[in-house]
């Protein structure tokens, strides 16, 4: 076979095992999407619908303090103020999308560094805990004994 032939059948053999691999990949994702939902969104997504969640939410609020009379026009003013902030928001997720993913990942790690020391310190209050039930242990176990860990010796009369 010449190197022609050969060049041209490794070719296809490339693009169909890329092909099976493309089909693999996203048959499995077709799997998790059914076992576990939809996979979350990058940050800056999440980020858009945690906006567009509490805009509805205030936008639903009535106000008891204001009574009937103030109601309607407290909340069209709630409805303005609610609209005016996802305006602001909205231009700030679009220019920098990977901003958010930065600061969520930067998020997890601040996560981690803070368990990590809290369950250092645990490990040192346990530890400590620890050391002093053995102590308290070998304190009873002596005087039990009739031994008050004082300076003197004790003799056995026997």
């Amino acid at each position: 076979m010449s190197e022609a032939e050969n060049s041209g059948v490794r070719a296809t053999d490339d693009d169909a095992w890329a092909k099976a691999c493309a089909e693999d990949l996203e048959a499995e994702r077709a799997r998790r999407r059914t076992d576990y939902g939809r996979p979350p969104g990058s940050a800056a997504e999440e980020l858009r619908k945690l906006v567009d969640a509490v805009a509805d939410k205030l936008s639903g609020v009535r106000s008891p303090l204001l009574g009937a009379v103030a109601g309607p026009a407290a909340q069209q003013v709630m409805r303005q103020v609610v609209q005016q902030a996802k305006a602001a928001v909205e231009p700030v997720i679009e220019r920098n999308p990977d901003v958010f993913d930065h600061l969520a990942a930067a998020g997890g790690e601040l996560l981690a560094a803070y368990r990590s020391a809290v369950q250092a310190q645990e490990h040192r209050w346990t530890a400590r805990a620890n050391d002093l039930d053995a102590d308290l242990k070998d304190l009873g176990d002596r005087r039990d004994r009739g031994d008050d860990g004082g300076p003197g010796e004790r003799i056995d009369l026997d």
